[in-house]
Parts: structure tokens; C-alpha cells; sequence
């Protein structure tokens, strides 16, 4: 019997450590598309959760510091195999994005230059426009539970659209919640605290490996929504202190951008220019590290709020937010990606292939994206 768990324990992780790395593959897009993704894979390919649970996963990700995509595959491995399967689909997550950003630093390191993958880039951007359009909708539906919640979404979405903080707007729809919950109860005031802080990182000056990866520990703790907002901050703390040229910088963003997976692997990126391989790697464990100890954490708690009314209410009125988040980002890519009739055609042909075709793997999207991004940018 014992023996027959163990076979069952590892075919588990076996199918969490195929499916990661597959997605640490092809995830490009941000995280948005990188959710998609997972959505389509772990719900409704293989079934291993219900929409509703992956949504109230998606919500509580949002509520925490981190990469929300990168904490989301933690939070769907260890829902198919316990904290070995979180380990596994976190660690294959990102060891595409990272191994592919330390050549191009040793690349950058040894020519100065990046190469060039403008081409690829410019087909997949609108492609996985498509596949994020497809799970919102379907996250959508499940998350629409009365029409309150859905003018909820709608001001979530124009929110987002003018610039409001992300982490703000869904604290506050989950407040909102709370006081649709007890005013149709009757009962009482609702009480939540959120708490806001920053932490600074320190100049330092001749940085050891040992302050690499305490600075990036730091920022894996700290860093609500998105992975981009750890750009302005190291600039303030690595060009400001003249650690890092403003041009480095740059180019260690559109690593970031030009890699599949978690955008936090831009870190590795940077770890290496101001330490070399050492540097690299303390700078990687230190921006992950956080998110590994917060999912742990959170993810059996998940189920507990939504045993509990007022907290249920709460994490559904989240939900929405984070759906109108998806679809506000959605939204901004489309502005910068979809920007001439090549680029329409390709996101034309990926939408029609997702609604029609629901079965076909978003794998394929982002490959076709590709390939017609290479063929057109020729014209």
C-alpha cells in the first residue's frame, strides 16, 4: 500500500514537473497570459481544481507580495501535490526564464550587447493577447455572481485603465464586499486593516554577494503587483548609487520582457552584472525566496475563507477585482502590442483560433504568434 502511494506521489510530481517547465517555456506575455495559460492547462485540461477554486487562488495571490504569476503555479503544484508539487512547479517555472537570462547577461558581459529577437516578440505580444481575452471571460462568468459584483468589475477595469494602484483597487472592492455582505445581514460594521509599507534597501556601495541577495530578499517581500514596479526601484538604488549604469538597466528590463516566464528573472540579470555567477544566484533566490514562504502559508487558508461568510464575501468581490485587473492589462498590452495591420492580423487570427478551437493548447498561440511575427516583420 505504502509503496503504491509512492508511485502515486511521484507520477504527480512527474506531471507538475512536465507541465511547469513546459509553461516556463513558452509563457511569454507578462503575467496575465502566464495565468491564461495555467488556467486552460490545470482547469480545464486536466481538471485538477474547479474554476471557482482557482479563481479564489487568483484573488488571494493578488493580496499577497510577489510575482502573482509565479506564486499562482506554486499555489496549482501543491493543489496536485502537496509542498513537494509547490516546490517542483515554482522551481521549473522559473528556471526557463532564469537560465535563458544568465546567457544573456554573459552575452551582455562579454559583448555588450543583446541579441536580437525583436521579430519573435513582435508576433507573440498580440497572440497572447488572445489567450488572456479567453481565460478572462471564462474567470469572468465564474466570478460574475450577482450584478453588484459585476459593476464591481466594470469599476475595477476603469480603474486600473486611469492609473489607480492595483493592490489599492482590490483591497478596496474587497472592503466593498464586506459592506454589501453586512448590509444586506443587517449586521454590524465590518472591520479590515491593510497594511501598506515600504522598505528601503540601503546604498551599498562595494556590494558582497551576501548584500545582493539581502537587497532582493528585501524586494521579493515587498513588491505588490506588478514585477515592473522593481525597475523604478532599482534604479533609485543601483543607477542613483552608481552600481549600475541607467543603459545596463534598461537592457536588463527588456531581458525581462524579451524572456518567457516570471519578469522577476530580470534579477538574475542584473545579480550577474554586479556580481558575476555568485551574484546571479543570490540575487535569484533572494527575489523568489519570499514567495515560496508566503504561498506555503497562504494556501491552506485559502479553503478556510471560504468556509467563513463574511470572508467569502470578501475573497468573491476580490475575485471580480482580479479579473477586471486582467482585462485592464489586457487592455494596456493591447495598446502597445496591436499597432499595425500585421500585428492586427495577428491577434485577429489567435482570437479566432481560441474561441473557435477551445480544445487546441495555448502552446501552439504562442508559437504560431511566432512564427507569423518572424515572416511579417520582413514586410
Amino acid at each position: 500500500m505504502h509503496k503504491e502511494l509512492n508511485v502515486e506521489e511521484k507520477s504527480k510530481i512527474n506531471e507538475v514537473a512536465k507541465l511547469f517547465f513546459k509553461l516556463g517555456c513558452i509563457a511569454f506575455g507578462g503575467p496575465a497570459s502566464h495565468i491564461a495559460m495555467m488556467e486552460d492547462e490545470v482547469v480545464t485540461k486536466r481538471k485538477w481544481m474547479t474554476r471557482q477554486h482557482f479563481l479564489d487562488l487568483i484573488g488571494a495571490t493578488n493580496l499577497i507580495p510577489g510575482p502573482n504569476s509565479t506564486e499562482m503555479t506554486m499555489h496549482c503544484g501543491y493543489e496536485r501535490a502537496g509542498w513537494k508539487g509547490l516546490i517542483t512547479a515554482g522551481g521549473l517555472f522559473i528556471l526557463p526564464a532564469v537560465t535563458i537570462t544568465l546567457i544573456f547577461a554573459w552575452l551582455y558581459g562579454k559583448y555588450g550587447n543583446l541579441p536580437d529577437v525583436q521579430p519573435i516578440i513582435y508576433g507573440i505580444k498580440p497572440a497572447v493577447i488572445a489567450i488572456i481575452l479567453s481565460a478572462s471571460y471564462k474567470l469572468g462568468k465564474k466570478a460574475l455572481k450577482s450584478f453588484e459584483l459585476g459593476i464591481l468589475g466594470v469599476l475595477t477595469i476603469i480603474a486600473c485603465i486611469y492609473g489607480f494602484n492595483e493592490i489599492i483597487v482590490l483591497f478596496g472592492c474587497g472592503l466593498l464586499g464586506l459592506l454589501l455582505f453586512y448590509a444586506k445581514k443587517t449586521a454590524g460594521i465590518s472591520k479590515s486593516i491593510a497594511p501598506f509599507f515600504m522598505l528601503q534597501v540601503g546604498a551599498t556601495g562595494s556590494i558582497g554577494y551576501l548584500k545582493i541577495f539581502l537587497s532582493f530578499l528585501k524586494v521579493g517581500a515587498i513588491l505588490y503587483g506588478s514585477g515592473y514596479v522593481l525597475f523604478a526601484f532599482l534604479d533609485a538604488e543601483l543607477v542613483a548609487t552608481g552600481l549600475m549604469t541607467r543603459p545596463a538597466l534598461i537592457d536588463a528590463v527588456a531581458v525581462g520582457q524579451m524572456t518567457p516566464g516570471p519578469v522577476l528573472s530580470t534579477a538574475t540579470f542584473i545579480g550577474y552584472q554586479l556580481g558575476g555567477f555568485p551574484g546571479a544566484i543570490a540575487a535569484t533566490i533572494g527575489i523568489f525566496l519570499p514567495s515560496f514562504i508566503f504561498v506555503t502559508i497562504l494556501n491552506p487558508l485559502v479553503h478556510k475563507i471560504r468556509k467563513s461568510p463574511p470572508l467569502s464575501a470578501f475573497l468573491d468581490t476580490v475575485n471580480i477585482a482580479a479579473v477586471g485587473v486582467i482585462v485592464a492589462v489586457c487592455y494596456e498590452m493591447a495598446k502597445d502590442s496591436i499597432t499595425d495591420w500585421r500585428t492586427i492580423v495577428i491577434a485577429a487570427l489567435s482570437i479566432i483560433t481560441v474561441f473557435g478551437f477551445k480544445k487546441i493548447n495555448s502552446a501552439f498561440i504562442v508559437l504560431g504568434g511566432a512564427i507569423l511575427g518572424f515572416i511579417l516583420y520582413q514586410f
